[in-house]
């Protein structure tokens, strides 16, 4: 560990550490001021804000802070128009810590492993393809829910009520495509690239891979509860907003919306990496 922060220290500057950090914090404060984070939030935003920040600098904290603006401004802008649908979903447009270690806790593991290997560039587009993949999935679930066509299960393409997880419509995807682009032209914009296209296409089709990948563990093996009294199914538990208790109704327990929104960002990042290797193996000049 004392090799890892030394060799850190050493190609880092001391400005960019110190000012990944002060900027991690202030970006935590003001969003938990404007109410997009609680305080539990605040303080997990902080610190994975000050490693992305610090550690990979202006590229990396770029493509953060774009999912974290767009993200939080959908989530607050469109909060009213959501309300009706609050039962359905887990959490509110609060984030707390889970939902901030869900969507930037591989962000900030992948940049650590940045620092201790400069050289490997793997690590910079699956941060690109995570990102774009939480994304999506944001803005899918923030816009999606406004659809004029009934949503229908990924699985089976059964209809079901408006806000189930797994239910996808055009409008959705739409949002997903449109999240997961932003941060691939972000990403493309913050590096020297002679073939920004190819790279903003690869990480666009990974933030696509990384919420279909959500969608379907939200249609199979998400933990899904009922309310007995609203008669509903819902992600939250143990209390529903009407104030019954919750019984699990399918999936495993364990597998709740911010464990999905993890593997949504492992996913993403998992395809952009692996897209980006097999197109550098096959066209060596777009390393």
């Amino acid at each position: 560990m004392s090799h890892w922060l030394t060799a850190t220290i050493a190609d880092k500057s001391l400005i960019q550490l110190l000012g990944g950090l002060l900027l991690g914090v202030l970006i935590a404060a003001l969003a938990w001021r404007a109410r997009a984070l609680n305080r539990s939030g605040a303080w997990s935003a902080a610190l994975t804000g000050s490693l992305i920040f610090g550690l990979g600098g202006i590229a990396w904290a770029t493509l953060l802070l774009t999912f974290f603006i767009s993200s939080s401004a959908l989530s607050q802008g469109l909060s009213r128009r959501k309300a009706a649908l609050s039962e359905k979903f887990a959490k509110g447009s609060q984030r707390d810590w889970g939902q901030v270690l869900a969507n930037g806790g591989l962000g900030a593991l992948l940049v650590c492993l940045h620092a201790l290997y400069p050289e490997q560039s793997w690590s910079w587009i699956a941060f690109a393809g995570a990102m774009a993949a939480v994304n999506a999935d944001t803005w899918a679930t923030e816009i999606g829910v406004f659809s004029p066509t009934t949503p229908r299960l990924i699985t089976t393409g059964k209809p079901v009520p408006t806000g189930t997880s797994g239910g996808i419509t055009p409008l959705g995807y739409l949002a997903v495509t449109s999240g997961a682009a932003l941060i691939g032209v972000m990403a493309t914009l913050v590096s020297s690239t002679a073939y920004p296209l190819a790279w903003a296409a690869v990480i666009t089709l990974a933030g696509v891979a990384g919420s279909s990948f959500d969608s379907l563990l939200g249609a199979t093996l998400q933990a899904i509860y009922w309310c007995p009294t609203c008669k509903k199914e819902t992600e939250r538990h143990p209390i529903h907003t009407c104030g019954s208790a919750t019984t699990l109704r399918r999936g495993w327990r364990w597998l709740n919306n911010d464990w999905v929104n993890f593997l949504c960002s492992l996913v993403g990042a998992l395809t952009a990496a692996g897209l980006g290797l097999l197109i550098t193996a096959i066209f060596p000049a777009m390393r």
